[in-house]
């Protein structure tokens, strides 16, 4: 009987000091880590959120990138092994948290591993050529493709990387053979997609739009579900035959795994806050970022979500990293 009652005791006391303890979170810095080098989107993305989140919570935001380890894992893991407090908090993505676990044979995480926090964005690739390749379109690529078995090569940012998988992707839907060119990072490749070592690249659409527009490169489809803003002009590849193919890649916020969730929700209102600013919204626009609030509850369908799509698409390139 006293075993009981203080077992219920204690289940009405623990969200009182969870509540107490939320009143009075942050008291000091917070840290978002970035798991890639500085001047990259996610990084651009962070400090652009920093000070409108800082302004929301009252407490300095502090950005620290942790670059190192294909796909991010190592500033990933970092987060893993955090004090579950509410005062590290990491900036995921596509890569690091939905494809890197399934790819790369001992990641040491997955998605799931974290505790969700709050929705960021949502950013457009686009599926760019050389224009010497006698292609305007989708349709006209795999037309040549078809052509010409192997003859085709694409480039990405390395192996397990999104180019990686979105060329391997459109391998494996379009029925076709094109030859893959690893490079360490996104900038190489398209340098070497500029110079014509490569003749196809997928990238982000801000990285890829001045180029296209200077007629350097010739943009044949964005990868969002939609037409962007920034290029209304380009397709998607869902116009363009092909509805399985939507792999923008998201940011989103999550925490090491037992934060608690008044801590949590703390976070995702000053994110939500400051995805709100008027000003912030431009500036993510300019970079091609959609901003996409989301409470950890919607955060936590989401990545079940995406985690089992993603699981199709790398299941059906048989992509595999040691």
């Amino acid at each position: 009987m006293k075993r009981n009652l203080a077992a219920a005791l204690l289940a009405l006391i623990l969200p009182l000091f969870a509540f107490v303890g939320a009143q009075a979170f942050p008291d000091r810095p917070v840290k978002l880590i970035v798991p890639s080098p500085p001047g990259g989107p996610p990084d651009i993305m962070a400090r652009l959120l920093m000070d409108k989140m800082s302004a929301a919570l009252g407490q300095p935001v502090i950005v620290e990138n942790r670059a190192g380890g294909a796909g991010g894992l190592i500033g990933a893991k970092s987060v893993l092994s955090a004090e579950p407090d509410g005062y590290t908090v990491l900036m995921g993505s596509t890569s690091t948290l939905l494809t890197a676990p399934l790819i790369y044979k001992n990641p040491g995480y997955s998605a799931e591993s974290f505790a969700p926090v709050a929705g960021l964005s949502e950013t457009a690739e686009v599926l760019t050529v050389n224009p010497s390749v006698a292609a305007h379109s989708v349709a006209e690529l795999i037309s040549l493709a078809k052509s010409q078995p192997g003859m085709l090569r694409y480039g990405s940012a390395g192996v397990g990387s999104l180019p990686h998988l979105e060329g391997e992707f459109l391998k494996v839907l379009a029925h076709i053979d094109m030859v893959h060119v690893p490079y360490r990072g996104g900038g190489p490749a398209l340098v070497g997609l500029l110079g014509g070592e490569v003749q196809v690249f997928s990238s982000a659409l801000t990285q890829m739009l001045p180029y296209v527009r200077d007629g350097r490169l010739r943009g044949l489809a964005v990868t969002s579900a939609t037409r962007s803003p920034l290029a209304p002009e380009i397709p998607t590849m869902v116009e363009s035959g092909f509805d399985q193919f939507v792999t923008a890649s998201v940011n989103f916020l999550v925490a090491p795994p037992g934060t608690p969730m008044p801590l949590r929700q703390r976070l995702s209102e000053a994110v939500a806050s400051a995805l709100a600013n008027a000003e912030l919204k431009d500036a993510f626009a300019k970079i091609g970022a959609k901003a996409e609030p989301a409470t950890p509850e919607e955060l936590t369908s989401y990545i079940a979500q995406q985690e089992k799509r993603w699981s199709r698409i790398v299941q059906a390139t048989g992509i595999s990293v040691d």
